[in-house]
């Protein structure tokens, strides 16, 4: 393709400015690659200020241990 070459032409009709503008806008949108979004940083307000830890275990004093501090 050569730089004097048009990427499209309107074969039939005459399109208005904003009608061209609304084409060119929509290729636009469509040839652009698609990137991945980026993830949402978690908050510090968000985090609990517990550190997560494995539950009590089922077995010998486990009911007891659930009710202990961690």
């Amino acid at each position: 393709m050569s730089v004097e070459e048009p990427l499209f032409r309107i074969v039939r009709g005459v399109p208005t400015a904003e009608e061209l503008a609304a084409l060119v806008g929509a290729i636009m949108v469509r040839t652009r690659p698609t990137q991945a979004a980026a993830p949402a940083p978690v908050s510090q307000w968000a985090r609990s200020a517990r550190p997560t830890l494995a539950g009590p275990v089922a077995g010998v004093g486990a009911w007891r241990a659930s009710g202990l501090p961690r």
